[in-house]
């Protein structure tokens, strides 16, 4: 399950962007977490793997950052569009990998995608997306979308997985998905060993294909 970690930065610290950078975290990946208010950084500093106060819209700022080593890098800055187009455009051309980048309207996004953002997320819509999941599927608790065919989702263990270890349920081969933790009433177990059985209430946290995630939704 290692070599699916991946090195994440998340600009902008506000509820989205923090939501973010510590579900990532949680998840296992390393994440760098950037904003220019300092009250936001302390505040996020137990739950990521690194904080920085930093101003984005500065190119020889990123390039200290050394954010083009990142395999993703998120853009969360929302009230302050300016720095957010103007992040967006230094990441491009400082050869970011994938970037993600909020957008506030839909032609705030046309002009995100022209710079170069390789995927815009509306908070406001990917939240309904996510209520969409959960009216759909009772055992859907949480859905995230982070690239096309990459999600994280939240799922209570299908009855027909109780009993088995996370080793039988075969689960990376059959649906491309790992089980990167389980809630157990109030206890997290993370990462969770193979021969760790699941049982009735648990709750699953996967992060893999898409695809997988809508075929495990289907399970009983």
């Amino acid at each position: 399950m290692k070599n699916n970690n991946k090195q994440f930065a998340v600009i902008g610290l506000g509820r989205f962007g923090s939501s973010i950078a510590t579900t990532l975290f949680k998840l296992g990946h390393e994440v760098l977490a950037i904003d220019m208010n300092e009250e936001q950084v302390q505040k996020i500093s137990e739950t990521v793997t690194h904080v920085v106060q930093a101003d984005t819209t500065d190119e020889n700022s990123l390039k200290a950052l050394g954010i083009r080593n990142f395999d993703v890098v998120v853009v969360a800055i929302g009230e302050d569009i300016q720095s957010n187009v103007l992040t967006t455009l230094l990441l491009k051309e400082l050869g970011v990998k994938y970037i993600v980048a909020k957008a506030r309207t839909e032609l705030h996004g046309k002009m995100l995608t022209k710079i170069g953002a390789d995927r815009v997320v509306y908070p406001e819509r990917d939240m309904g997306l996510r209520v969409a999941h959960n009216l759909v599927s009772t055992n859907v608790l949480e859905y995230i979308e982070l690239s096309p065919d990459l999600s994280v989702a939240e799922i209570t263990a299908p009855k027909i997985l109780v009993g088995r270890s996370l080793a039988e349920t075969n689960l990376r081969v059959k649906y491309e998905l790992n089980v990167v933790a389980i809630k157990r009433n109030e206890a997290l177990i993370v990462p969770p060993p193979s021969d760790e059985k699941i049982r009735t209430g648990d709750i699953l946290i996967l992060i893999g294909q898409s695809k997988g995630i809508q075929k495990m939704e289907e399970l009983e």
